[in-house]
């Protein structure tokens, strides 16, 4: 078995590049792994079953590395250096970068899900309308300044300029039809930096669809509140719609864009499929925010 660095010096605040990680990793005895690109191709066709790619970055870099331990049937490790890291979220990895490294020494792995859209793929959220925003404008200084709170930021200053747009949206059996502020299909239970999904998980083959409805800001917040505090989609609400399926269609009359775990990835319309069981990564326990009482909560 061998290990694979891939460092993206752009992550986060730039603080916790390669020779951070190898400087953490060597003292948990992985000393001198691989080091490697994302952007090279050659190194990728040497990655053998079984081997651990460890991906020092955020929810993008993740991905890419998701996509390359699937082809390769090797196991993904994350070594969180992003500004969100809502993956690393689903997987309970410690906070301390040295406590990262002994669990990726140690072997520990779980089998979670991976959502599929045409040729890509996507481990936290994919999001049409508002929800694109802050990966598209949060960049540069205020991304670095606020961190994880940048993306709220941007929604925030945002929100009473959208009117919303009308789209179609089926999750397995449910259909509902309207106008949305913003569409998240989640494949995680957590998105923007660590807001819950409610009653997901990463593991349970199914992907958590959250529709919200063109409001008021105070009601957009109420209604965001309320559902953090309890950890449960209201069982009646006139804000936002939660549905559970294996399988995602959202339809617009135009083409919207649409983003993955932070970066752009297209345009409508958006067909995710949930791949259950299907990437070993490192970590001791899988999160569950819940669980949910129906298959498909619909909530108009």
């Amino acid at each position: 078995m061998s290990y694979w660095l891939v460092a993206n010096p752009e992550a986060g605040d730039g603080q916790k590049g390669r020779e951070f990680w190898l400087e953490k990793l060597a003292g948990a005895g992985i000393a001198n792994p691989e080091c490697c690109d994302f952007r090279e191709q050659g190194w990728k066709e040497q990655v053998q079953p079984d081997d651990v790619v460890m991906v020092a970055g955020g929810d993008g870099s993740v991905n890419t590395g998701a996509g390359l331990c699937l082809e390769r049937n090797a196991i993904l490790a994350v070594l969180p250096s992003g500004t969100a890291n809502d993956f690393a979220r689903n997987l309970a990895l410690p906070q301390e970068p040295e406590a990262v490294c002994e669990l990726v020494k140690r072997g520990v792995t779980q089998l979670v899900d991976v959502a599929e859209f045409g040729d890509g793929l996507f481990l936290n959220v994919a999001h049409v309308g508002l929800g694109t925003l802050p990966a598209r404008e949060s960049q540069g200084s205020a991304k670095k300044l606020l961190g994880r709170f940048s993306y709220g930021v941007e929604l925030l200053r945002r929100v009473n300029a959208k009117r919303g747009f009308h789209a179609e949206i089926k999750c397995d059996q449910a259909f509902v039809s309207g106008r949305w502020l913003s569409i998240a299909v989640s494949n995680g239970a957590f998105f923007g930096g660590g807001n819950e999904i409610p009653q997901a998980t990463a593991d349970d083959g199914l992907l958590d669809v959250i529709a919200v409805k063109p409001r008021p800001l105070v009601q957009l917040l109420l209604t965001f509140v309320m559902v953090q505090f309890s950890g449960k989609s209201p069982k009646r609400t006139s804000t936002l719609v939660h549905l559970k399926g294996k399988r995602c269609d959202v339809l617009t009359p135009r083409p919207k864009t649409v983003t993955v775990d932070g970066d752009e990835a297209g345009k409508t319309p958006l067909h995710v499929t949930c791949r259950k069981h299907c990437l070993r990564v490192v970590g001791s326990s899988v999160v569950s925010t819940g669980k949910a009482d129906n298959k498909q909560i619909g909530l108009g």
